[in-house]
């Protein structure tokens, strides 16, 4: 196999992967069958199709490598060493993020659940507790108390599936692990988008920019729903460029296979993040535009991106309803904006599948690439972008708390900004700084560029030219905008970086490397020679990453969340073995743990509510007893738990976790301590 099939095949080859678990996974878990038996026996028949059919050469019949054209084993080398290297590091690195606090806890804890009981919703198991008690509770941050004594866990379901086959193969730690195997599935997988889009030469450049990013980083040390959402995306945009590939060979079978493959891809997004229905938008209007010019790819395509959605919805409304309940003011407007741009698409479809209305838009179209259009787009872009670099100068963006989630966290926002020494101010987001956020994380040199590509590349598309840009570059520039206009997201970092790393980061350090590769080709026909030529990609390639090393070298040398792992099997071994039920009284400890003790202690777990005191725990381990089990009584202090018997400390974890700032790059750790204690009654 030459370098160049090696590498577009190897590059597309995690998105499929990651598609045939989730094709295989949801309906198991639909149907109360996930289980590793069945997953075993469906997943390897399902990948092999979805391999076979979307590695095919789009041209088998060309010389050379194939789509990718001459590609020297250097690239392809560079391309996977790169991606090597960055799973062996992160592998060694990652976080244990078990005990929940955010969301790479509540993650992993959903997916323990799946991985061990294969069904949802979560029993509350009240009858462990002699029944119903007005004292009690069985919900936690995540996990949403439900009618029927069940419990819901928070986010869609995607994520969780794909952790649950780490977690078959090796236990919590290959939970875990599933991190750092997705962000290389990423790195990999951008290479082989940057060979196709830029260029094969700039492939290992890409591949490494990626891997350097602060984002990348951190988000692929926990267990983040980011990471199948960017290897999809990925996966999807090599696909589309491969439709073309094969589109111009004639082969309508392996376009029609591949469009679909890159719709399905494109949709199953949604399993994963809610959020991304915005991020297909661009997705829906090409499909439509393939459509409307009658292009091969146009109706699988389009088929492809409606199965792959609609499975993310289904899945949400009928699995994960109260997560979108609880995002209903965002989710509804999303749900309205699509439904709209669907109509409007369809409707476009009607009005240029008409002889006379396709004939004027040719028209139209021809006379806007002679036109002045082309370049005051371009000019457009770089007031955009200047515009936001302006921003903080006169906006400074607020959010006053209206409901108990939004005073929770104008209170965090407030705790660090006493540690950080800001000023006090709660309803600071911080958003205006967020073009700010991105040239931290890639530099100066990379914004410039990508600015620059974009810019260019908004000229060429109106020009008729790059036309295999059209997707990705609507795309990148429609979630970056809107992302950049409102994050919406908890503005500590090293958390909002979860925000850039779908999108923005890579589909800006694409362009960056697209803009670098424009101004090379520029020096070459200056009439520079060769190694003049080299010799300024090599500096510019250093350019570009040397200001993303710097900024992320403080966050990749730091190793936090450690020891958690060990910490909650030992927790779970001093409360007993089956027979007990655990009794949380203290409020912190109850949200961390009520989950955990369910999930990986395998043990009911209820909390005590607000108002409750020493009589209604007496009472409820009464009723336990009388339930023919021992209660166990857990919080975060002796003192807490020493009026029901002899206190025990079951846990005291001394660990590193990230450092939150508001203002300035990310560059160190805080410290992070963990107590439990708990009590057994001494029965007779």
């Amino acid at each position: 196999m030459s370098a160049g099939r090696l590498l577009a095949r190897l590059t597309v080859a995690p998105a499929l992967l990651t598609v045939a678990g989730l094709a295989v996974g949801l309906p198991l878990l639909f149907a109360d069958l996930f289980r590793f038996g069945p997953a075993l026996l469906l997943v390897p028949p399902v990948a092999a199709v979805l391999l076979w059919l979307g590695l095919r050469d789009p041209d088998p019949e060309s010389a050379g490598d194939g789509v990718l054209g001459r590609v020297s084993w250097w690239s392809t080398g560079g391309v996977i060493a790169v991606a090597l290297v960055f799973l062996a590091v992160q592998s060694w690195m990652c976080a244990e993020q078990i005990i929940v606090r955010r969301d790479p806890a509540s993650y992993a804890q959903f997916g323990t659940w799946l991985a061990e009981h294969g069904s949802l919703p979560i029993p509350q198991m009240r009858w462990a507790f002699g029944g119903d008690d007005p004292a009690l509770g069985y919900a936690s941050p995540a996990f949403y108390e439900q009618p029927g004594d069940v419990l819901v866990p928070q986010f869609m379901a995607g994520l969780p599936l794909l952790l649950a086959f780490g977690a078959w193969i090796g236990g919590t730690h290959g939970l875990l692990l599933m991190g750092p195997l997705l962000g290389a599935a990423c790195v990999l997988s951008f290479g082989g988008v940057v060979a196709r889009y830029v260029g094969p030469r700039w492939a290992p450049a890409g591949a490494l920019l990626l891997a350097l990013t602060t984002p990348m980083i951190w988000v692929s040390r926990t267990t983040l729903s980011e990471l199948p959402a960017l290897v999809m995306l990925l996966g999807a945009l090599a696909l589309l460029y491969d439709v073309r590939a094969a589109a111009a060979s004639g082969r309508t079978r392996t376009v029609r296979s591949k469009a679909f493959l890159a719709g399905l891809t494109l949709g199953l997004i949604v399993l994963t993040r809610i959020d991304a229905l915005r991020d297909l938008l661009p997705f829906v209007a090409f499909a439509g535009l393939l459509v409307a010019r009658r292009r091969r790819s146009g109706y699988p395509f389009a088929a492809g991106l409606t199965v792959g959605a609609g499975a993310g919805l289904l899945e949400g409304f009928v699995l994960s309803r109260p997560y979108l309940h609880y995002l209903h003011a965002s989710v509804e407007p999303l749900l309205a904006m699509t439904a709209l741009v669907i109509a409007a698409t369809a409707g476009l479809v009607v009005v240029l599948r008409a002889p006379a209305a396709a004939d004027r838009l040719a028209a139209a179209g021809r006379a806007v690439a002679r036109g002045r259009l082309p370049g005051a787009a371009a000019v457009l872009t770089l007031l955009v972008f200047a515009a936001f670099a302006a921003r903080p100068a006169f906006q400074t963006v607020r959010r006053v708390p209206a409901n108990a989630d939004d005073r929770l966290n104008a209170g965090f926002i407030e705790a660090v900004q006493r540690i950080d020494g800001l000023p006090v101010d709660g309803t600071r987001q911080y958003g205006e700084l967020s073009l700010y956020w991105v040239i931290w994380y890639i530099g100066v040199p990379a914004l410039l560029l990508a600015v620059l590509g974009a810019a260019l590349l908004a000229r060429r598309l109106l020009r008729g030219r790059s036309a295999e840009w059209l997707a990705p570059f609507a795309a990148i520039m429609w979630t970056t905008l809107t992302t950049l206009v409102r994050p919406a997201i908890t503005p500590d970092h090293p958390w909002a970086t979860r925000r850039l790393v779908a999108v923005v980061v890579p589909g800006l350090l694409l362009l960056a490397l697209w803009g670098t590769a424009w101004a090379m080709r520029r020096v070459r026909r200056a009439g520079y020679g060769r190694w003049a030529v080299r010799a300024a990609a090599v500096a510019a390639a250093a350019a570009l990453a040397v200001p993303v090393a710097i900024s992320s070298a403080g966050l990749a040398a730091a190793r936090t969340d450690r020891g958690e792992v060990a910490a909650v099997r030992r927790m779970c071994t001093a409360f007993g073995g089956a027979g007990h039920s655990i009794i949380v009284v203290d409020t912190v400890t109850a949200d961390r743990f009520l989950q955990v003790i369910r999930g990986m202690c395998g043990l009911p777990a209820a909390r005590l509510l607000p108002g409750a005191g020493q009589a209604d725990v007496q009472r409820v381990m009464g009723k336990v007893v009388k339930a023919g089990r021992r209660p166990v009584v857990v919080g975060a202090q002796a003192a807490q738990v020493a009026p029901y018997g002899p206190p025990t400390q079951v846990m005291a974890l001394r660990a590193r976790q990230d450092a939150r700032t508001l203002d300035r790059p990310p560059s160190g750790t805080w410290g992070l301590a963990i107590d439990v204690w708990a009590a057994e009654p001494q029965l007779p």
